[in-house]
């Protein structure tokens, strides 16, 4: 499994070099990738239908328990085929739909590693690595909806995509350290193990929070969904794969995963059914106020991943059970239509619903997977969306206490689901043509199978829900510990309560499209409640911090980095004058100091007088020399006390300092004042205080009794287990060899920037000789 995650990252890689030729004559090649993975994972078919559940474990960073566990049960199974199956025919719609873009292989490494990257997100049993595949979706996703990077909308959209998301990014990563703290393991499936252990934590309610956070955002519940209809200024392609089947369905796979862990309790239960009933039925009706294809299918996904979140909070088994089946109605009637959507949008040039009418006389095969498409997601009859729909009034119906209220709302919300549906699917291609497309050529096969065969998929699926009962839908129940036994999924069950309800969603959505009309007016309507909307209040807030961030900026760094050191020292001075004058016990234990010798009085003379010197002198060029004796003074004193290690260091800090500032003194115009008497006395005044408190720090330190544990530690092991026999050495390059090595890369970055800054200024030099 980790080949196959890995498998999109290097493809991405190799068209670096072969990207030219995927541009003209290879252009399906990158879609033997996704179906190369779906071969491979289709193999699984048998195991996961007779209940088994495949792993591999690759060590990692043991030491914290974090390591590259893969685990294949039927929920990460049902993942692994939507990403790598619908990511095939989005590969191959792809090569049809940029053809003649130029940065059609960059598109290509940005789809590859995003589907890698959500391969090893389902794929994961460590939600630390997990967390990691789950950034790397962010990162990919960011590229893929600003592709267009000419276009001022796109790059905000992606902007504000990043945004959104990486703040779930983080939530979601001190979800995981904090739930890994309580639970002692950072491997999901042993942490349905202590489950009781965990519910029973005070900290409980904060990592539900955390994992809130995170699946909220990603998944685009209310307040947080307005990134997703931004994000549909991406290419087609990138709005059928991230926004209907993956991306933003990792949110939820994240809480239906976690289910069995943190699941069965009130507060999780109650925030999942508050926030998915609020954004179903929100974004449900934000449908009928636009006009845009793609604007309808968006705020259409926001509900369908409401509903999804709101399945998962009731928590019963039939809830489950349909958030299941839902899963994968969804992504195929979803990825249908914004396929659809893209290849009118390619033909006519506009996705305008209210001017769109009679395409079917030039598209008949994209019309059909429309009408396809429409039927399972109106869940008529013949579609799997039709046992989709029943499973989700089963899931209600079976709620104590609240029957009535969530049976209501699901009816509501399905009802302008259907409509968004037919005004996608079928409005387009019913009615006369107008002149204005009848020039329009028929697309393509590659615009139009791909549509076709997940349209067709549903209804497949719906006449035969056998295919996927064993093999699919109980094995995902499974994974979250409820019992699929007496599970079978069926087309008809009768006259019961659940097919009346059914009916009448299928009559409202039906009265709804011949009734209501996409118009300006509705459009219009919703533009002028657009300031109340979560995102307009969040572009104030932001605007609102980018004015305080301005002000503060001015006033603490205004570009004088005296100023800053000035600042850092004055509070460094307040917290540890605070800190001494409460503990400081002021004892001198003159006898535990050593006798004074003549070389270390000559050298303390020497060095208060370059001190004086250094403070007093006129010339900016004795003053720096000056300091250099201080430094050089101070090695002397190294050398004393048996440090010549330390005295080379300081020897050789020292020279480079002092020729450096030499070296940009020279680069200074002369006589120039930096400060008046008044500065220089505020900064006496600092400096004898920081200097005066860390002479009493160091005194106080010299008081406290030596516990030399560590230091016996150092010098026993420093030759065993490091091969070493300088102490300090082994110290820094391996007890401490991460710091070191981050101290490492630091200097190399710095080594970089100057090295630029020089070529910069370099070639700029050469241009005003020429």
């Amino acid at each position: 499994m980790l080949i196959a995650i890995l498998a999109g990252i290097l493809f991405s890689i190799l068209l670096l070099f072969i990207g030219k030729w995927v541009k003209t004559k290879l252009q399906l090649l990158p879609a033997l990738l996704p179906l190369g993975l779906f071969i491979y994972f289709v193999q699984f078919f048998p195991a996961i239908a007779a209940g088994e559940v495949v792993e591999q474990h690759y060590n990692w960073v043991s030491s914290f328990g974090v390591d590259l566990s893969f685990r294949l049960d039927g929920l990460a199974f049902l993942f692994t085929l939507l990403i790598t199956g619908i990511g095939f025919l989005v590969f191959l719609y792809t090569s049809a739909y940029l053809k003649n873009n130029d940065y059609l292989d960059r598109f290509y490494g940005y789809l590859s590693i995003f589907m890698a990257a959500m391969l090893g997100l389902v794929l994961s049993d460590n939600i630390m690595s997990l967390f990691l595949f789950w950034e790397l979706t962010s990162i990919s996703s960011f590229f893929l909806i600003g592709f267009n990077n000419k276009s001022e909308a796109s790059r905000k959209s992606a902007l504000w995509a990043l945004g959104v998301t990486g703040i779930g990014g983080l939530l979601l990563l001190a979800g995981a350290v904090v739930l890994g703290i309580v639970a002692d393991t950072y491997t999901i499936s042993e942490m349905v193990n202590q489950k009781a252990l965990i519910a029973s934590s005070p900290l409980y309610i904060l990592i539900a929070i955390f994992i809130f956070g995170a699946a909220f955002t990603k998944s685009a519940q209310f307040p947080f969904h307005f990134w997703l209809p931004g994000a549909m200024k991406a290419p087609t392609p990138v709005s059928t794969y991230l926004h209907s089947a993956t991306m933003v369905k990792a949110g939820v796979y994240l809480l239906f995963r976690l289910t069995p862990v943190l699941g069965d309790n009130t507060f999780w239960n109650t925030t999942l059914m508050l926030f998915g009933g609020v954004t179903m039925l929100y974004a449900a009706i934000h449908t009928i106020f636009r006009k845009d294809l793609k604007g309808i299918l968006a705020y259409s996904t926001i509900s369908a991943l409401g509903i999804l979140v709101f399945l998962i909070g009731l928590g019963t088994k039939e809830a489950l059970l349909a958030a299941a089946v839902f899963i994968l109605v969804h992504a195929l009637y979803k990825a249908t239509l914004f396929l659809v959507t893209g290849t009118i949008d390619l033909s006519t040039g506009t996705r305008d619903v209210s001017v769109l009418a009679g395409l079917k006389k030039i598209m008949l095969p994209v019309a059909i997977a429309g009408f396809l498409a429409a039927l399972s997601n109106a869940g008529i009859p013949s579609s799997i969306g039709f046992i989709g729909k029943d499973l989700i009034y089963e899931g209600t119906l079976h709620v104590p206490n609240s029957v009535v209220l969530l049976t209501s709302l699901a009816v509501i919300t399905n009802i302008f689901i259907s409509y968004a549906g037919y005004l996608v699917g079928v409005k387009p291609f019913l009615g006369k043509l107008p002149a204005r497309f009848e020039m329009t050529k028929t697309p393509e096969i590659r615009l139009w199978l791909p549509p076709v065969i997940l349209a067709s998929l549903g209804i497949v699926l719906g006449l035969m829900p056998s295919l996927i009962q064993d093999s699919l839908i109980k094995p995902i129940l499974s994974s979250v510990a409820i019992d699929a036994s007496d599970i079978h999924l069926k087309l008809w069950h009768g006259f019961t309560p659940v097919l009346a309800l059914s009916v009448t969603t299928i009559v409202g959505g039906l009265l709804l499209y011949f009734l209501l009309k996409p118009t300006d007016k509705l459009v219009n309507f919703s533009n002028k409640l657009e300031v109340i909307s979560p995102k307009s209040i969040i572009e104030k807030l932001t605007s609102l911090f980018e004015t305080f961030s301005g002000w503060w900026t001015r006033v603490f760094q205004n570009g004088y980095l005296r100023n800053y050191v000035s600042v850092i020292i004055f509070v460094a001075v307040v917290l540890m004058a605070y800190r001494l004058l409460q503990d400081t016990s002021y004892v001198i234990d003159y006898n535990s100091f050593s006798k004074l010798t003549v070389y270390e009085v000559v050298v303390l003379v020497i060095m208060v007088g370059a001190i004086f010197f250094t403070i007093f002198a006129k010339s900016r060029l004795a003053a720096v020399a000056a300091s250099g004796v201080i430094g050089y003074a101070i090695c002397l004193l190294f050398v004393f006390y048996s440090a010549p290690d330390l005295a080379m260091t300081q020897f050789a800090i020292d020279t480079l300092t002092v020729i450096l500032f030499v070296l940009v003194l020279y680069r200074l115009p002369k006589y120039l004042v930096l400060s008046d008497y008044k500065q220089r006395i505020r900064d006496g005044i600092l400096a004898c205080s920081f200097g005066g408190l860390i002479s009493v720090l160091a005194l106080e330190v010299l008081a406290q009794p030596v516990n030399e544990e560590i230091s016996k530690f150092y010098a026993e092991n420093a030759y065993i287990l490091a091969h070493g026999k300088n102490v300090v050495n082994v110290i820094l390059v391996d007890f401490r060899g991460t710091d070191t090595m981050v101290e490492i890369s630091v200097l190399a970055i710095a080594a970089i920037g100057v090295f630029a800054l020089l070529k910069l200024r370099l070639r700029g030099h050469e241009r005003e000789q020429k």
